[in-house]
């Protein structure tokens, strides 16, 4: 993959991680058995609702995968620009990044189990709450299990605006949200992830007092639903596209400093910051910040993070974070 930075391996790699995070969506719904769903809500039984689901941590084998590639494109991606060395006799000393490395290996491991278990555990209790919401309010069993794995479309044959995929949290948006359409409540117009093409729908509504329909409804939370589910999927893809590379770029200079390729006294970090307006406060003010290898970098709220998106690191200082770590070999460290 052709690249001048990590930055650049961050953009390319990002949107794959996305589809393989979808893909395991789209495999979960597909295979989600929705009479069944339906029918145990209808018992109130919430585990067997829960079972019929099924929520497999083998369907997020695609992003283990996905991470694996990502991760050794990022080795390979360091070494190509490192130093040649050469013996006396003027032969070229090539290294190369060994993704099979134990500590590579068990870095990929941990990171896909805990990644992914997070993932299964929050989908769980997502999953939950709906669906003792939807019982809780009377609501018909197979419109309940259908808000779960989401409906057909008839113009793609694949499901849309369903629950699964969003975290706890963002189902609990989506459920005010259509609480607040039902009441004609004014905040609906206010919600970031809202279709705003509906908009003018809900001003006529709440203006003449007249309530939406349920059809109307079902269609605006499917569509924030949605907006919801990439929002995700895009966080999801960054993330886990900047832990993966970053990662890998240690790997890989560890690797070299092993091989005595470089000598790790040489090695300085640096923070580059994504500047556009949208940046953090605390990254913009870290950006240029130049450490040497094994410090961490410090963030005016104090939190130290070994790399951009440091999983480490308090939220505050990684969620969507779009900063990145350049790596350089100070030869003059040697002459000083």
């Amino acid at each position: 993959m052709a690249a001048v930075s990590i930055a650049d391996l961050i953009a390319a790699w990002a949107p794959r991680l996305q589809r393989a995070f979808m893909a395991a969506i789209a495999d979960i719904t597909d295979r989600a058995q929705v009479g069944v769903i339906a029918a145990m809500v209808e018992r109130d039984d919430v585990e067997g609702a829960l079972h019929a689901v099924g929520i497999d941590p083998v369907a997020f084998r695609v992003l283990d995968a996905a991470t694996a590639q990502a991760f050794e494109a990022g080795g390979n991606h360091v070494v190509a620009r490192m130093p040649v060395l050469r013996r006396p006799d003027g032969q070229r000393l090539s290294i190369r990044f060994d993704v099979r490395n134990p500590d590579a290996e068990n870095w990929l491991r941990e990171h896909s189990s805990r990644k992914v278990t997070e993932i299964v555990e929050d989908q769980r209790q997502m999953i939950r709450s709906a669906l003792v919401a939807g019982m809780a309010a009377g609501r018909n069993p197979r419109d309940v299990a259908l808000d779960l794995v989401g409906r057909i479309d008839p113009a793609t044959g694949k499901r849309q605006g369903g629950t699964i995929g969003l975290t706890s949290n963002q189902e609990e948006w989506v459920r005010r949200y259509a609480d607040e359409l039902a009441r004609l409540d004014p905040n609906a117009l206010t919600r970031q992830l809202r279709d705003k093409r509906f908009d003018g729908t809900v001003r006529k509504a709440i203006e003449a007092g007249r309530p939406l329909t349920a059809e109307q409804i079902a269609k605006m939370v499917a569509a924030y639903r949605n907006r919801a589910l990439r929002h995700r999927t895009e966080t999801i893809g960054r993330t886990e596209a900047m832990v993966s590379l970053h990662q890998s770029q240690e790997e890989a200079t560890r690797q070299a400093i092993a091989a005595g390729q470089i000598n790790p006294a040489m090695v300085v970090e640096i923070w580059r910051t994504t500047l556009d307006g949208r940046e953090r406060d605390t990254h913009r003010q870290m950006n240029g910040q130049t450490v040497r290898r094994g410090q961490p970098f410090v963030s005016p709220s104090g939190a130290r993070l070994r790399y951009p998106g440091d999983p480490r690191a308090p939220a505050s200082e990684i969620i969507n974070c779009r900063c990145w770590r350049e790596v350089r070999v100070d030869y003059l460290a040697e002459i000083v």
